[in-house]
């Protein structure tokens, strides 16, 4: 995809990852920008359209694909990961329904709404962002990795419905990035400029999986190892 000839739409665009890719592809000078957030408002950057979109919200999703008839990407980017405890403690069941809400069901709304705008316009590209922890728990990740999960089995099947109209579906993992998400982990985190520059770069390409960082291509190359990552460490 020529990026000079696009049309995009970001959805949590005000901050984090959203915020770097709304910057990264106005240095790359794309046509237009839609950046959403669920309160418009927050919309600080200057060039973009502002959209409020609140993913799980049926008739903003319905609204936004109204408005934003000209787009030929999407970038389901809107995520979160409140704290919860571990996967058997209480309060992990409802952090899962609100968790499920926004990273599975919300990705799928918006490419669902899209679809039609996607394939009125040549086809385009839709872009899942996911998270190496969609392939693995890590600690009290259960939670957000079985979201995560669905997203990207939400992905593989979107990849399978959107070729035949010509839609590039590209899905991306990495590991924890430097965002107000992970301000309380204590880990190594890439840069969300590194992540949003990848994106552009796969995007450009035509790429249909993209493993943003080592963290990302490490948890991958683990799949198929003697003892796989999700299984875990032996007692």
């Amino acid at each position: 995809m020529r990026l000079q000839d696009t049309t995009v739409l970001i959805t949590g665009a005000n901050r984090g990852i959203g915020a770097a890719l709304v910057k990264a592809f106005q240095q790359a000078g794309v046509r237009k920008i839609y950046a959403a957030a669920r309160n418009p408002a927050s919309i600080t950057i200057e060039g973009v359209t502002p959209i409020q979109l609140d993913v799980t919200n049926s008739g903003q999703v319905a609204a936004a694909a109204a408005i934003a008839g000209d787009v030929n990407l999407i970038i389901n980017n809107a995520g979160i990961s409140s704290p919860t405890a571990a996967l058997l403690e209480p309060g992990a069941a409802a952090a899962a329904r609100t968790q499920f809400e926004t990273n599975a069901l919300g990705t799928l709304a918006v490419s669902a709404a899209f679809a039609p705008v996607l394939k009125a316009n040549g086809g385009g590209g839709l872009v899942n962002i996911l998270s190496a922890l969609s392939w693995a728990v890590v600690g009290n990740s259960g939670v957000y990795s079985a979201s995560k999960a669905a997203a990207w089995a939400i992905t593989n099947g979107l990849r399978n419905d959107l070729r035949a109209q010509g839609t590039t579906v590209l899905g991306v993992h990495f590991g924890y990035v430097d965002t107000d998400m992970t301000s309380a982990v204590d880990a190594p985190k890439s840069d969300p400029a590194d992540i949003a520059a990848a994106i552009l770069k796969a995007v450009e390409n035509g790429d249909e999986e993209l493993l943003a960082d080592g963290v990302a291509q490490h948890v991958k190359s683990q799949l198929t190892a003697a003892r796989p990552i999700y299984l875990g460490q032996p007692i």
